[in-house]
């Protein structure tokens, strides 16, 4: 290290061994951690994409809340009392009973027709439960996108704090020389000065590095759930994505789990229309009801009684509080056609702008690789030049500035191909815990919704909650 440092350079450091540099600073000696392995445990242990399948399986039972419709209700009754009675009879004689009228009985009600308000409240459940699935997945995007982001964000913060580090060392090293040669008469205080200035300056944007790199792990730590440990180099999944921008925009328009999740809640909108209107519509049931009576007129008797009735309601006026539901769904579900449009409009911009910024990061690491090569070439130059007295200080001073900035240019270049990659994958509704053949184990979405939709009874969850 000290005699690269007097040589003046920095060596090659690339995104690969710079992101290593984790290791010493956060945990040495452990193994490297993959973008692969992140964004695992980011999937099995989320808070937020843990959250929203509570919330699918929570709606789930909308199913058999709307199946119930379908069965027969059935209640049971039961009474008992007291009663005493004093009569006076003709001829003067009085008489009193006591009676303990008590009995029991159970009721069944059946719906036979109810307006198909069941039947388009099941269709309306299950559109909730589709919508549901996909806000899912596009939540588990979101999830997988921010950890690969926080990923990248702390190779690229760390790689930029060890360069700026790396410049820190340098310039102390040409600070000292430049002390020295002002000893011996060959420089001013002028270029002492330049040369502490730019130290201090160096120095500073160390410590801001440091700040980011930090600010960057908490977000690490609140997105994958874990301390980043000895990062590994990411890379970016391009070879997941559609050869074109064209391909790109159809497939997210057809398939994103955004624009899916707002066809089904136009669906579950149209369908609550229909569910209102049916309050509007006669309702045609059967009741049975079996009772036994004991003491119900004279001590000792006993009745047991029996009945099926055909019920028929017609609603004739409720105050005009059932069209003013329906016209009020109707707007609703105008509302949520509209917000399909919208959602395709957002999609088609985030796929455009993630597109693109894939592009530029590409052709921004061609142009920093130049740069960088260009600049380590000046640097060079600069500094025999200088021990010549063909070049200043600040010139040197500067070249190692350039060379630095070029530096960090590319580290983030290269962070942002990955980033962008995955940003593109995101946008077109692709980013999912298959696609990219995480090591774990999927959730499936079906297995509660087969779990609970027969269900009869039971208050226990199918976990066992």
């Amino acid at each position: 290290m000290t005699r690269r440092i007097k040589n003046g350079t920095f060596g090659r450091l690339s995104l690969a061994a710079l992101g290593l540099v984790l290791a010493s600073s956060v945990a040495p000696g452990a193994l490297a951690q993959t973008m692969e392995a992140a964004l695992s445990r980011a999937y099995s242990g989320n808070p937020t994409l843990n959250a929203q399948r509570a919330s699918l399986r929570a709606t789930n039972e909308n199913v058999p809340q709307a199946l119930s419709g379908y069965r027969p209700r059935v209640t049971a009754s039961a009474d008992i009392g007291a009663s005493i009675t004093d009569a006076n009879v003709p001829g003067g004689r009085t008489s009193t009973t006591r009676l303990a009228p008590r009995g029991g009985g159970v009721q069944i009600d059946q719906n036979i027709f109810d307006g198909g308000k069941t039947r388009n409240s099941v269709g309306q459940a299950e559109s909730q439960v589709l919508g549901a699935r996909a806000t899912l997945r596009n939540t588990e995007q979101n999830v997988l996108l921010d950890a690969a982001t926080s990923y990248m964000n702390v190779l690229r913060d760390t790689a930029i704090l060890t360069l700026n580090r790396n410049n820190v060392e340098v310039l102390e090293e040409q600070l000292r020389q430049t002390r020295d040669r002002f000893q011996v008469g060959e420089v001013t205080r002028t270029d002492v000065a330049q040369a502490e200035a730019r130290l201090s300056q160096s120095q500073s944007q160390a410590i801001l590095a440091e700040s980011n790199l930090k600010t960057s792990i908490a977000r690490y730590r609140q997105n994958v759930g874990a301390e980043p440990k000895q990062l590994a180099p990411g890379r970016p999944v391009e070879h997941l994505l559609p050869k074109s921008l064209p391909a790109a925009l159809d497939t997210a328009l057809t398939g994103h789990p955004a624009i899916v999740a707002s066809l089904h809640g136009v669906d579950a909108a149209e369908l609550q229309v229909k569910v209102t209107e049916a309050d509007l519509y006669p309702v045609l049931g059967v009741r049975g009801l079996v009772q036994q009576r004991y003491d119900s007129t004279q001590f000792g008797d006993n009745r047991a009684s029996a009945s099926v009735v055909g019920t028929l309601t017609i609603p004739i006026y409720e105050g005009g509080q059932v069209y003013s539901r329906t016209r009020q769904a109707k707007e609703t579900a105008g509302q949520r056609r509209i917000e399909v449009d919208t959602q395709r409009d957002t999609v088609r911009a985030a796929v455009v702008s993630a597109w693109g910024s894939l592009e530029a990061a590409k052709a921004q690491i061609v142009a920093a690789q130049a740069q960088v090569q260009a600049a380590e070439t000046a640097l060079a130059g600069v500094r025999e030049e200088a021990k010549v007295g063909q070049r200043t200080t600040l010139d040197v001073l500067n070249a190692q500035q350039e060379l630095v900035s070029a530096r960090s240019t590319l580290v983030t270049a290269q962070r942002d191909r990955v980033v962008a990659s995955y940003s593109v994958l995101s946008a077109i509704g692709r980013l999912s815990a298959t696609t990219l053949k995480l090591r774990t184990e999927v959730y499936d979405e079906r297995r509660h919704y087969e779990q609970v939709k027969g269900l009869l009874w039971g208050t226990e969850t199918p976990s066992g909650r």
